[in-house]
């Protein structure tokens, strides 16, 4: 067995053993969810989107373990891909300084960041500015979204410049005031589902980013770009939440001899391993020369993974009967997990997508 497939057999063996049976702590506890994250990072697994020598170095085992950490745990999925992107904005930077500073670090989670730069996708005036002045950047603004308050100690954060271009740096995730600004982060939002993230919203009062905490400057629009070449990136999270859900049909399948539980199982399992082969066939490996073209096939397979979590959380739902209303039911929590992860990462395209799909005749 090589290395890699060792990396995927000890994330999948301690999912199933401490994860998985924990799952409905993990969506309510943010200490019990913040020892399951260390859990992955003593096992070197929070650099999945890092290169060689800091991280994984192989995108599909990556998306695997993405996909199987959706399966047993929604919010650990969740909170874990957060660090995880920012670990990525890292390692694409030409900021050596910070670079060594993080990347040997983050695999390990001894060094834990989340992201915010969602707003970015919003029309109209940016929520978070960034004006240049001498020596780096002062921002100001709202940021609507940062999830694991409490867990990260800071965050990957883009403001938008005057041109429209987008700073990306790293700044604390908890209160501070000093001669360089200020930043108030909100207490943690209520949610309808992972509430154990940690979610919130932040105030940035003139807050001076300096130049040596400047990741990169992304081109006006920038987002948008990278949002059509990464549309199947939380496609993992999104597949593992559906299979989660097909794993509760199954089981109670075994327990209720009703053959029309079983065909329903067999039904969507089929379609789920057809979307799964297909997403990684064009995640992996068919070239994205013609970008357009790649972007309407993947869209398409983003939108049917998303119908298909959607479809299997609501068979968990049917089959596990009143039951499901129970706060710990590991069927609506699953259901819960389809709503976060349908419309995580969720660009106009997508959402216009999933109106269609949702809208077309049986």
């Amino acid at each position: 067995m090589n290395c890699q497939h060792t990396r995927l057999a000890v994330a999948e063996s301690y999912l199933r053993e401490a994860v998985a049976p924990n799952a409905t702590i993990l969506d309510q506890d943010p200490e019990a969810l913040r020892t399951a994250l260390e859990g992955l990072g003593s096992r070197e697994l929070l650099g999945l989107k890092l290169p060689e020598p800091w991280g994984t170095g192989d995108p599909q085992m990556a998306w695997e373990i993405q996909e199987a950490t959706a399966r047993y745990s929604g919010a650990l999925a969740f909170l874990q891909t957060q660090h995880q992107s920012a670990g990525s904005a890292i390692s694409r930077s030409q900021n050596q300084a910070l670079k060594a500073e993080y990347l040997p670090h983050l695999a390990t989670g001894n060094r834990l960041l989340g992201i915010g730069f969602s707003h970015l996708r919003r029309q109209g005036n940016p929520l978070v500015k960034a004006l240049p002045i001498a020596g780096g950047f002062l921002l100001s603004g709202t940021v609507p979204w940062v999830t694991g308050f409490g867990i990260f100690s800071e965050v990957v954060l883009a403001a938008e410049l005057p041109d429209r271009r987008a700073v990306y740096g790293i700044i604390p995730l908890v209160n501070c005031q000093d001669n360089g600004g200020k930043i108030t982060w909100n207490a943690p939002m209520s949610l309808a589902a992972m509430q154990s993230t940690q979610t919130v919203s932040g105030v940035l009062e003139q807050w001076f980013l300096s130049e040596d905490r400047v990741l990169f400057i992304q081109p006006a629009l920038g987002i948008h770009e990278s949002d059509r070449k990464s549309v199947l990136n939380n496609s993992a999270l999104i597949l593992g939440c559906a299979r989660a859900g097909l794993d509760i049909i199954e089981a109670i399948a075994q327990k209720k001899p009703l053959p029309f539980i079983s065909a329903a199982y067999h039904a969507l399992n089929r379609e789920l391993i057809t979307c799964r082969h297909q997403i990684q066939q064009l995640m992996f490996h068919q070239s994205r020369e013609e970008l357009d073209t790649w972007y309407s096939q993947a869209l398409s397979l983003r939108v049917q993974g998303i119908d298909l979590a959607y479809r299997s959380a609501q068979g968990a739902i049917t089959v596990a009967s009143g039951a499901s209303n129970l706060a710990e039911s590991d069927a609506g929590r699953v259901y819960r997990e389809a709503l976060v992860f349908g419309v995580s990462g969720q660009t106009s395209g997508v959402m216009e997508a999933t109106l269609a799909q949702l809208m077309r005749s049986p």
